[in-house]
C-alpha cells in the first residue's frame, strides 16, 4: 500500500474511487461535496436521491459510507461519507477514523485498486487540520485493506502541510 499526499482538485483525480465528504443528505453541498457534484453531474445526485428514498430516508449516519456512480468524473466510483463536525465538548475522533475505515472497506467490497480521500471534516464542519490529519493518516495506515494507491488529495496549503507532517 502505498499512501500520498497530494495538493490539488479531487475531482480530477484518475482513481477507481473518489470519497466525498458529503452532509447526511447526499444532496450535495459546498466544498468538496458541491465540487463532486457538479463535476460528476447529474447522475451522482440521481443515485443519491434514490438512496434517501430506498435505504436513508433520515440521511446517511455520520462515520458511514455509500458508494455511487462517478458521473462524469474520471474514477469508477464515488464513495460519500459524513464526517462528524468538531466539538470541543465531545470526542467524536471515533466517528471521524470510522469515515476512512468504512471508505477503505466499502472500496474493497467494490474492487477498487486506488482511492483518493479529501480532509474529511477539517472544512466547514471545523475539525483542526493537524487532529483531522493525525487522524485520517493512522486510521489509512492501520485500516486492512487491498487497495494499493492511497491519495490524500487536499485542496488548502495549510491543511496540505498538517497532512505533510501527519505522513512523516
Amino acid at each position: 500500500m502505498a499512501i500520498r499526499i497530494l495538493s490539488g482538485d479531487i475531482t480530477e483525480q484518475h482513481v477507481d474511487v473518489i470519497v466525498n465528504a458529503a452532509n447526511s443528505a447526499l444532496l450535495g453541498g459546498g466544498g468538496v461535496d458541491g465540487a463532486i457534484h457538479r463535476a460528476g453531474g447529474p447522475a451522482i445526485l440521481a443515485e443519491c436521491q434514490d438512496l434517501r428514498r430506498s435505504h436513508y430516508g433520515k440521511g446517511l449516519p455520520t462515520g458511514q459510507a455509500v458508494a455511487t456512480t462517478a458521473g462524469r468524473l474520471d474514477a469508477r466510483w464515488v464513495i460519500h461519507t459524513v464526517g462528524p463536525v468538531y466539538s470541543k465538548e465531545e470526542d467524536r475522533s471515533a466517528l471521524l477514523a470510522s469515515c476512512y475505515r468504512e471508505s477503505l472497506a466499502l472500496a474493497d467490497r467494490l474492487g477498487a485498486d486506488s482511492i483518493a480521500f479529501p480532509a474529511v471534516s477539517a472544512g466547514v464542519y471545523g475539525w483542526p487540520a493537524e487532529s483531522a490529519a493525525d487522524i485520517a493518516v493512522a486510521t489509512v495506515r492501520e485500516t486492512a485493506t487491498s487497495v494499493e494507491d492511497i491519495r490524500f488529495v487536499l485542496f488548502n496549503d495549510d491543511v496540505l502541510a498538517a497532512f505533510q507532517r501527519a505522513a512523516r
